[in-house]
């Protein structure tokens, strides 16, 4: 596709996209704006966008596609600051925010001036940020929510699909308020959870040290999205909070149950509580990405001798596979085996890491 891409905001996410569109659509010319000069600068420069932009007046104007990857609280900023603008006819302006139902209500004064605005949400990212971590395969195989309006020209709806073709990730068209609902399952809610343990975790650390020492393991790894941006987080809470409060309502009765179970010793309930959960997790597809950014851990049994690290790294290395994570697990007592854990951005470099290990040594590998 010929024309002009604005995209606000040059982080991890609307870097990626801006290299999916610009794999896709080579003649289209890409603008690039970001309160930090220092992304702006680092985005030009590795070819995330064509030309970086201090200020979204101008490129506005010429834009054909803007893309809003900012934010809640600065998307609703910036659409009244676009509304104030004489746009380009035929504009499209998007979103790649993880609530919707407020900002489509905030977008009216967009769309009542004839701006057409869809609503958007690529459900994939990463434990890095910035334009530097930004990957153009990011959102592959990845669900790509859209939530236009009931009366959305359905030849923009196409033509925005069309913009985002690159990106490779499946899309799906829902209304606000089921959007809302279903990141809040699967996502925004699973995050409160997490920040509790947590905190519990933290608060019985103050009566016995070991608490944090024991965390290290199999707690730290199931808790980990805990240690997502706090600023982000209240924000999302605060823009979902009417579909949190019920789910909150809905976990509290549930543990209230299980509570019950253990009080009258029901050992049939409370197998079958953790039968049904184990039969639904296990039925999760495993490769597809969701919601929550997955982690793509590789367990190495590795001899426990000094070097091993760097020669796994060594091997990583030759073969050009980037790594995010790296950890010692356990070494066994009495064994002379313990367990590497290496941490990947994308399931393609866990797989050819895989891949690698087998090739150069006879270490064992396995994904949990």
């Amino acid at each position: 596709m010929r024309g002009n891409v604005l995209i606000i905001g040059l982080g991890l996410i609307g870097g990626s996209v801006g290299l999916a569109i610009k794999q896709q659509h080579r003649e289209a010319f890409i603008f690039g704006y970001d309160v930090s000069e220092k992304n702006i600068r680092l985005a030009k420069m590795l070819g995330v966008v064509d030309e970086g932009v201090f200020t979204i007046e101008e490129a506005a104007r010429a834009a054909d596609l803007i893309i809003l990857s900012v934010p809640v609280a600065e998307t609703r900023r910036i659409m009244a600051s676009l509304a104030s603008l004489c746009l380009k006819p035929g504009v499209i302006v998007t979103d790649v925010g993880s609530t919707k139902k407020k900002v489509v209500e905030e977008a009216k004064c967009l769309t009542d001036r004839g701006i057409c605005f869809i609503g958007g949400h690529p459900m994939a990212g990463s434990h890095k940020s910035g334009p530097g971590a930004a990957k153009a395969r990011l959102f592959e195989n990845a669900f790509y929510l859209l939530t236009p309006e009931a009366n959305t020209d359905k030849g923009k709806l196409s033509e925005l699909m069309e913009w985002l073709d690159g990106t490779k990730a499946n899309f799906l068209i829902v209304t606000p308020d089921e959007h809302d609902l279903l990141t809040g399952v699967i996502s925004h809610f699973p995050h409160i959870v997490a920040a509790g343990l947590v905190g519990q975790a933290k608060n019985y650390n103050m009566e016995n040290i070991l608490v944090s020492r024991l965390a290290a393991g199999g707690f730290r790894d199931i808790t980990r999205i805990a240690s997502s941006s706090p600023v982000m987080w209240r924000d999302i809470l605060m823009q979902n909070k009417s579909v949190l409060m019920d789910l909150m309502d809905d976990w509290l009765k549930e543990m209230e149950r299980v509570k019950s179970l253990l009080e009258v010793d029901d050992y049939e309930s409370i197998l079958k509580f953790f039968k049904s959960a184990k039969e639904f997790r296990d039925e999760l597809p495993v490769r597809a990405k969701g919601a929550i950014p997955a982690f793509y851990d590789l367990y190495i049994d590795v001899p426990d001798y000094p070097g091993i690290i760097s020669e796994i790294t060594g091997y990583f290395a030759h073969e050009g596979i980037s790594i995010t994570n790296i950890r010692i697990m356990e070494t066994r007592e009495d064994e002379i085996y313990g367990v590497l854990v290496v941490s990947f951005q994308t399931d393609h470099d866990r797989i050819k890491a895989e891949e690698c290990i087998k090739h150069y040594t006879n270490y064992e590998t396995f994904i949990a």
